[in-house]
Order: C-alpha cells, then sequence, then structure tokens
C-alpha cells in the first residue's frame, strides 16, 4: 500500500486533473485505489461524477468527526476499484477548526491507519496552499507527485514547494519522498516551455517523468461530464498521455 500526495501550492496547473486521471488508470490495472479530496473546492469529487452539493458526510468529517469511515467512503460509478472520500465547500473552515487540536497535523494519518490497508493505493488531492489540510496530506504520505507547468512562474515556486516537504519531512513525516514531477499543459512547439521543461529536469533529474501532460480541449471538458479523461474519450492526446504517465507511474514501483 502506497500513500501519494498530488501537491503544488501554486493553482491552475493540472494537479485535480492529474490526481483523478492518475488514480483511474492505475484502477484500470486492477489496483484498489482510494482518492481523498482535501480541497474545499471539492473538483476531483465533481471530477468523478459526486454532486458535492448533496453529500452527506465529506472529508469535513473524516476529519473533524468521529463519523464511521465507512459511511464517510463512497464508490465512484463510472470506474470499479476506485473509492473516494469527497469533499465540499464544507472543509474551507477546517484550518481554522483543525488549530484547536492537539496533534492537528497527523489527524489525517490516524484516521486514515485502520483502514488503508484495504488498498493498493491512495492518492490525496491538496488544496493549492500551505495551511493546515495540505500539512495534514503530507504528514499522511508516503510521497508526493508535483505536476508543474512549464512557465516562467513555475520556477519561482520551486524553492517554497521544496522547503514545505522538508519542513514536513524533518519534522513529521521522515518518510516522505519525491515520487515525481508531471509536466502539465506542454507544448514542445513554445521555446520557453522547452526551456523551462530543461531548467526542471537540471533541478529534479530522474524525478521528472518522461511522459507529459499537453494542453488538450477534451482534457479540459472531461470535469464537466463527471468523467475521468479515458470514461470520456479514451482515443484523445490527453487520454493517452495520462495512461502512458500512469503505467510510468507503475513501473517506478
Amino acid at each position: 500500500m502506497k500513500v501519494v500526495c498530488v501537491f503544488n501550492q501554486k493553482g491552475g496547473v493540472g494537479k485535480t486533473t492529474t490526481n483523478i486521471n492518475i488514480a483511474s488508470y492505475v484502477a484500470l490495472k486492477d489496483k484498489k485505489v482510494l482518492v481523498i479530496d482535501m480541497d474545499p473546492q471539492g473538483n476531483t469529487t465533481s471530477g468523478f461524477g459526486i454532486d458535492k452539493d448533496k453529500l452527506e458526510y465529506s472529508t469535513y468529517d473524516l476529519l473533524l468527526s468521529d463519523t464511521e469511515l465507512d459511511l464517510v467512503i463512497q464508490p465512484v460509478e463510472s470506474i470499479s476499484n476506485i473509492e473516494i472520500i469527497p469533499s465540499n465547500i464544507e472543509l474551507a473552515g477546517a484550518d481554522l477548526e483543525l488549530a484547536m487540536i492537539p496533534e492537528r497535523e497527523k489527524i489525517l494519518k490516524s484516521r486514515l491507519d485502520g483502514i488503508i490497508e484495504k488498498y493498493d493505493y491512495v492518492f490525496i488531492d491538496c488544496p493549492p496552499s500551505l495551511g493546515l489540510l495540505t500539512i495534514n496530506a503530507l504528514t499522511a504520505a508516503n510521497s508526493v507527485i508535483i505536476p508543474m507547468q512549464c512557465e516562467y512562474y513555475a520556477l519561482e515556486g520551486i524553492s517554497q514547494l521544496i522547503k514545505t516537504i522538508n519542513l514536513v519531512k524533518k519534522g513529521l513525516n521522515k518518510d516522505l519522498e519525491i515520487e515525481g514531477v508531471v509536466l502539465t499543459m506542454f507544448d514542445s512547439r513554445r521555446n520557453l516551455q522547452l526551456q523551462v521543461a530543461e531548467e526542471l529536469k537540471s533541478y529534479f533529474g530522474e524525478l521528472v517523468y518522461e511522459n507529459t501532460i499537453p494542453r488538450n480541449i477534451r482534457l479540459a471538458e472531461a470535469p464537466s461530464f463527471g468523467l475521468p479523461i479515458f470514461a470520456y474519450d479514451d482515443k484523445c492526446k490527453g487520454a493517452e498521455s495520462y495512461s502512458d504517465l500512469a503505467e510510468e507511474f507503475l513501473r517506478k514501483q
């Protein structure tokens, strides 16, 4: 069993798209997968076809109540082998509530300890921020997948991102490692993107996945239908790219 956190403190880098589609393709390889939506926006939840406005239980209950885990975990109807702990806007105030609790950084880890052995992989989608929700996810994880868009500002954010991971590793989770870096919305025809990709490869080395994710209209459309890309259009470039990325991810395990 492995817990993987999909994290970048910068928004708009394809984090949720990556979480949904890697988890889905891994599940297609007969792996039992749990997805945890730790983002109050609930985009992973709606991206799997679950109405976040009609949730009876959510990640909020996982973290801040004694609700039975069986009530919080839901099946994903479009894919066998995947279950999800969904999220909605109720989670937005959780950082403040968590701040009042002892051992607040380890609540997610302690709640998951009893169930994660049921799964081959747990994928956690984080909010684009460095609050207690993200710290809980990093503390519970074995590794981090970092989606990065190949633009100038991505380079500016690297030091803060690595600093955050190292702080968690030093103080809360000594086993935390970087699983890999995914280059998203990649266009090899643009010189700036190629230059930034080279900079990221020189910084992260072999941690940068060989398979990149292109800009793709079908990838952008799929979440509005509540479907991962393979169930929406498995022949498009986005689907092929995430399928190849999931294969590469599994080969490295």
